[in-house]
This record gives structure tokens, sequence and C-alpha cells, in this order.
């Protein structure tokens, strides 16, 4: 069965409270690259709310110890985002947030390197 549309505007409420949060907000250290909500789903009974991320940091190597440091701070900061998404939605329950990384960014240059690789002339070169 689908998401309802109760849902997916609940996520979408709850994607604006936690960026402008990140933005203005939370002072932890960890989380001054840059970081992007890229999704929110919201479970059909509103208990939990799954926050997907994506974290573009200047540092490639240490890309994935940057991604968990930006977990660990919103883990750490949890408790103060669920008080204000409560607050600024005035919900009687709110949702419990689990945080992912959003892996589709990385897959993705995964597969542009992939074709790149396979030399493959285009039609506009050929002709």
């Amino acid at each position: 069965m689908g998401r309802g549309h109760r849902q997916e505007r609940l996520g979408e409420e709850i994607k604006k409270i936690i960026s402008g949060l990140i933005l203005r907000e939370l002072k932890d250290p960890r989380l001054s690259v840059m970081v992007s909500i890229t999704a929110v789903e919201v479970t059909s009974d509103g208990s939990y709310a799954t926050v997907y991320l994506s974290v573009l940091g200047n540092d490639l190597k240490n890309e994935r110890a940057q991604q968990e440091g930006v977990v660990e701070a919103l883990y750490g900061a949890k408790g103060l985002i669920r008080g204000e998404i409560g607050k600024k939605l005035k919900l009687r329950h709110t949702p419990d947030l689990i945080f992912k990384i959003d892996r589709s960014l990385e897959y993705g240059r995964h597969i542009d390197e992939i074709i790149d690789s396979l030399d493959i002339k285009r039609e506009e070169e050929e002709e």
C-alpha cells in the first residue's frame, strides 16, 4: 500500500524543520560540512520518521568518517530536534527519528565511472 498524503506532508514539514535547525541552531563542529536532507519517510502510524542525509564534505578520503560524524551529531541532538518538530507542528506524538546516509549520490558517481570506462562513443562524436 502506498504512502498517504498525510505522511508525505508530514515528511516534508519535518525536512524543512530539520534543515533549518542544522543551518541556524545546531552548533556541533561535526555539522560544519554541507548537510542536505534528501528525504524524510514517515511510517503510516506516524511513530517513526527516517531522515535521509547527504553529506558533501571537502575531504573525499575521510568521507565515511564525516558521514558517521554527522549522523552521530544528529543523534546527539535528537531530543532538541524532536522537541522543535513537536512544537512547530503541534503533534500529539512526535515521531522517533532515524538518521541514515543517502547513498544515491555515491551510487550515481560509481555508475558514471563504469559508463566512462566502457569507451562507448556517443552519436554526436561519430557524426
